[in-house]
């Protein structure tokens, strides 16, 4: 049977609302869509304006594309950037005198504490002596570039630490044979004051304690002294003492048989030579003396 009138009128109806439903949904979803859009639009504008206003990252990112740069590497480069500038802001932040809000005074450098302890595979003497023959130390450590003897109580010296090469005239107020010897040093990037005791272990063993107090002076040193470098390059260099040392020195390294007190020679490296003769010419004859004695 054909359908009526009013069937065509009800499926016509429907048709028509599902059209409507069907432009409201879409309508709906197009408002959505330029809502986002504006939103994104907004912050590129933003963007734009920190790149003009204040060179902003986005800039700098744009420059390395306009430069043949991949806009992946040009963004990392820059948030990589952005990092380390805020780092060595923190830094002076962090680090007195050094331009940040908490910069304080002189009095408040930081100081750094260095305490190493090796054992050297030679005896007592023998470790004394090869650390006294320290214009040796830039042939066989890293980070110490010449030293040069002024007089038997100050030395200059050359140092590198990180990518700089530094100087420091070093004084040695107080030096025992074969027991320490405490030191002082003077620099324009920094002064320390240290000691260093040799302990007899054993007949081929020689434990050696450094103690050093390193003030920085001046933004990058402070700054590197935030992160210790100059004890990780004593601490290696100390490794090559100790290797050195017990794999090539000689018994006979002549070494500074001296005595220092309070900044003074009391006794020559000479006079201590003649006295150790003289006490060794002493010693045979008394043992010569003991064995007539037991004839």
């Amino acid at each position: 049977m054909p359908p009526t009138d009013n069937a065509g009128e009800a499926a016509n109806s429907g048709l028509d609302r599902l059209c409507e439903e069907l432009t409201s949904y879409l309508t709906a979803q197009a408002s959505r869509m330029a809502d986002s859009l504006g939103e994104r639009m907004s912050g590129l504008t933003d963007g734009l304006n920190d790149a003009a206003d204040n060179g902003g990252t986005l800039g700098s990112v744009a420059s390395r594309v306009m430069g043949g740069e991949s806009p992946v590497k040009s963004l990392m480069a820059e948030k990589a950037k952005d990092v380390k500038d805020k780092a060595m802001g923190k830094a002076k932040e962090l680090v007195p005198g050094a331009g940040g809000v908490g910069g304080g005074s002189k009095g408040d450098t930081k100081v750094t504490n260095i305490v190493e302890v090796l054992d050297v595979g030679v005896p007592l003497r023998t470790a004394y002596d090869n650390w006294c023959e320290f214009e040796e130390f830039g042939t066989y450590m890293k980070g110490v570039r010449n030293v040069s003897r002024s007089d038997d109580t100050t030395s200059d010296w050359k140092v590198k630490v990180g990518p700089s090469t530094r100087g420091w005239e070093a004084t040695v107020e107080e030096q025992i044979p074969d027991d320490r010897i405490v030191w002082s040093s003077e620099g324009s990037k920094g002064s320390t004051r240290g000691a260093v005791s040799f302990h007899d272990l054993g007949p081929t063993l020689t434990r050696i304690v450094v103690v050093v107090e390193y003030t920085p002076a001046g933004f990058f040193e402070k700054t590197g002294n935030l992160w210790r470098a100059q004890g990780r390059r004593l601490r290696l260099d100390l490794k090559h003492f100790q290797r050195y040392v017990t794999l090539n020195a000689e018994e006979d390294v002549e070494g500074w048989r001296g005595e220092i007190r309070e900044g003074e020679v009391v006794l020559s490296h000479e006079d201590a030579l003649e006295k150790e003769e003289q006490e060794d010419e002493d010693e045979d004859e008394e043992q010569e003396d003991e064995e007539e004695e037991e004839r």
